[in-house]
């Protein structure tokens, strides 16, 4: 039976009186990929947030490879690294690649500068942008930002292996790009779950049905605060959920409510 690496029991958040989730469980196994979907604002990235120890919950118990977290990741490290790609890159405009990749590494280890670089120009390659790393990030497409963004979350310190990313979050990593540019990104999701490196274990959240069905091996449906469905990506296609039907088909009327 495969490990739970992350667990959420009982999680709950709301922003003001906006529920966003809950008493929501959620497992994430070690090597699966899983994609959590639903309409937007249903707090799929703040669940996201929530995994990566950026935002607490008001309430429920998070535990990382059986240890429950309290607090935030700045409190105190979680048993395995968890790296996070966020939906718009947030790549520091005035850095070069080399310095956004390498920053943790920059500001926190005692690795050399010549070090750093051989480990950034290595996670460039991984991503097919080896000779990008003088850039900035105004220099690069939208698409190669986002490849970027992900050589920067596999980034690891060799001094202290337990930064090394054994999960991704990715949020909406293929928003914003154009069917081409969406595939080589979703090509390499799959690539960096294989290669020595990369990393095994991710979770994505994403609308694009070409993403879902090209990146995910389990799907969650996240909606009115709640898990309302879960299953493999391949039962996407023969399930009778009302909801699950009527997101895949767009369709305006149905049981989800139409905000906008």
């Amino acid at each position: 039976m495969a490990e739970a690496l992350i667990e959420l029991k009982g999680v709950s958040k709301a922003f003001g009186k906006n529920v966003v989730l809950d008493a929501v469980d959620l497992t994430i196994y070690r090597g699966e990929a899983l994609a959590i979907i639903g309409p937007s604002g249903t707090g799929k990235s703040t669940i996201l947030r929530i995994i990566a120890g950026l935002t607490a919950p008001d309430s429920g118990e998070i535990y990382v490879q059986g240890q429950q977290r309290r607090g935030l990741i700045e409190d105190a490290q979680d048993p395995i690294g968890i790296g996070m790609v966020f939906q718009q890159a947030a790549l520091f405009d005035s850095l070069t690649v080399d310095q956004n990749i390498g920053f943790l590494l920059y500001e926190h280890s005692r690795l050399s500068r010549r070090r750093i670089r051989e480990l950034v120009v290595k996670r460039l390659e991984m991503v097919g942008l080896a000779d990008v790393s003088d850039r900035y990030p105004s220099e690069l497409s939208g698409g190669m930002r986002k490849r970027v963004s992900f050589a920067r979350a596999i980034m690891s310190n060799p001094d202290n292996p337990r930064d090394t990313p054994e999960v991704l979050l990715y949020d909406e990593p293929t928003a914003g790009l154009d069917p081409v540019a969406s595939t080589v990104i979703e090509d390499l999701v799959r690539q960096l779950q294989c290669v020595e490196g990369g990393c095994g274990t991710y979770v994505m959240v994403t609308h694009q049905q070409s993403t879902i069905h090209r990146t995910a091996d389990r799907v969650v449906f996240l909606y009115q605060g709640k898990v309302q469905w879960e299953d493999s990506v391949q039962a996407i296609d023969t399930t009778d959920n009302p909801l699950i039907r009527q997101f895949f088909s767009g369709n305006v009327n149905g049981p989800l409510q139409v905000t906008g």
